[in-house]
C-alpha cells in the first residue's frame, strides 16, 4: 500500500504495480510517471519547437523596459534557456540578460 491518492476518487487505498498505480476502491489505473510533471513545450509563432541551447532571432523591434534601449528585429540570441513563467526564454543579447516571450522570436 502507498500513501498516494487516486486522482479519480481521491481515496488513499492504492495498489502499486511495476509500471502503474491502481485504486483498490474504484479500479482507476494511472502510470507512475504521471506524478512527475510533463516537460513544457515552447513553440515560436511559426510552429517550430524551441529547446535549450537553440539560437533565436527577434521578429520585431522590442523596447527594453526602464530605459531607452531598443533591440532591433533580426537580433540573434544564442544558447537560450527555457524557463517556466510568463516569459518563456532566458537569454543574453549584447551582454544583457533578458527574458523574452516566445511570440517575439523565431528559431534561427
Amino acid at each position: 500500500m502507498t500513501r498516494n491518492a487516486c486522482p479519480a476518487c481521491t481515496l488513499e487505498d492504492v495498489l502499486s504495480h511495476d509500471d502503474h498505480w491502481e485504486c483498490a476502491t474504484c479500479g482507476h489505473e494511472w502510470p507512475k510517471e504521471a506524478a512527475a510533471e510533463a516537460a513544457r513545450i515552447v513553440k515560436d509563432p511559426h510552429g517550430n519547437t524551441l529547446a535549450d541551447g537553440d539560437t533565436v532571432a527577434l521578429i520585431k523591434d522590442l523596447k527594453l523596459g526602464g530605459g531607452s534601449q531598443v533591440l532591433k528585429s533580426g537580433t540573434k540570441a544564442k544558447n537560450i534557456r527555457l524557463v517556466d513563467g510568463d516569459h518563456e526564454i532566458d537569454c543574453r543579447i549584447e551582454g544583457v540578460s533578458i527574458a523574452l516571450k516566445a511570440c517575439f522570436v523565431k528559431k534561427a
